[in-house]
């Protein structure tokens, strides 16, 4: 029986079926191709994708993006699961073409009130002022008509967060940039964000991302290169998380020498 099982891996017909099924149900290559998630993730990381972090997402043939099963539940998955979680790295399809694929971090879920003042993230959960109070410092909070809203929720825990000094509200540039009126997510859906804040197409131009778009999560870092070619090994099999740990350090040791602590 094992060495059947061996033969058939072994012939074109296994070897195809063995890739789909990783492809469809597993995982899946992705290059970055644009900075809107720099310094987190840089042009030229390729990385795998983890398919089953959401559920599993009804399968496609790779490349031409057709589906090989209808979409039975109508929400783009074959099986469904939790959904993206607030500070994920989530890679989704573009809601307004769901052949090009997105990567952007996730800053508020349904149910959330979100809102942009002076390029300041601002986030009222949908659990209300008692878990703010009870999750996040006193001094990221701020109070406006009853609610309790957390301003910039996520650049302490992610370094790669950062804005442009030299992007300014001078008229120029789009203002969506620099503020936004609060909105609520609607249910099962998220507001996606780069990290690049001031250099990303996203949410806050095209709205936001349903359940039935979301494709996985970023696994890990397999190679990466730069714009000359040069890899960068310190990035090569590493995951986000990794990435960030030492992003952090590197951030510790530059304010050590600047008499920083």
């Amino acid at each position: 029986m094992i060495k059947k099982i061996y033969n058939w891996s072994s012939s074109w017909t296994g070897t195809v079926v063995i890739v789909l099924t990783i492809i469809f149900f597993i995982a899946q290559a992705f290059v970055i191709p644009s900075g809107s998630m720099k310094n987190t993730l840089l042009i030229g990381d390729m990385l795998f994708v983890k398919k089953f972090a959401y559920g599993i997402p009804t399968p496609r043939i790779p490349w031409l993006e057709i589906k090989v099963l209808p979409d039975f539940n109508n929400n783009g998955h074959l099986i469904e699961g939790p959904r993206p979680k607030r500070g994920d790295i989530v890679v989704f399809r573009y809601p307004k073409n769901e052949t090009i694929h997105y990567v952007k971090r996730a800053v508020a879920t349904g149910g959330d009130m979100i809102a942009i003042k002076d390029k300041h993230l601002l986030l009222h959960p949908k659990e209300g002022n008692e878990f703010v109070k009870a999750n996040y410092p006193k001094e990221n909070i701020i109070e406006v008509e009853d609610k309790l809203w957390v301003v910039d929720p996520y650049k302490k825990d992610h370094p790669g967060i950062h804005n442009d000094p030299t992007v300014v509200n001078n008229g120029l540039n789009p203002s969506e940039l620099f503020n936004m009126m609060p909105i609520i997510v609607p249910e099962d859906e998220t507001f996606m964000m780069g990290d690049n804040r001031d250099h990303s197409n996203d949410s806050r131009f095209w709205g936001t991302v349903p359940y039935k778009d979301i494709v996985g999560t970023p696994w890990f870092v397999y190679f990466s290169w730069d714009e000359n070619y040069e890899i960068r090994w310190d990035r090569v099999l590493k995951s986000v998380k990794s990435i960030e740990e030492n992003m952090d350090k590197e951030k510790i040791e530059i304010n050590h020498e600047k008499g920083i602590y």
